[in-house]
């Protein structure tokens, strides 16, 4: 999942969102883009389809955030 962050007042709940998939992050990587104003963040998720596809749509309704997914075919343990 790829987030962009241009309204800072957003942060917040954006982090409790983030808390609430806890179990699901495998990682995620923040980049400050202060001379542009915005923040990117990149998450890595273990999780079901329709779990990302939710947190996608919460975050998506945030005021000034832009989500984006990318998601692959593989299941299971191997």
């Amino acid at each position: 999942m790829s987030i962009i962050v241009e309204d800072r007042d957003s942060v917040g709940r954006l982090n409790e969102l983030l808390h609430e998939y806890g179990d699901f992050i495998l990682g995620r990587m923040g980049i400050p883009c202060r001379d542009k104003g915005i923040h990117i963040i990149s998450i890595a998720f273990d999780a079901p389809q329709d779990r990302i596809s939710a947190l996608a749509g919460q975050i998506g309704k945030l005021p000034g955030v832009s989500v984006k997914t990318a998601l692959s075919g593989v299941t299971g343990n191997g």
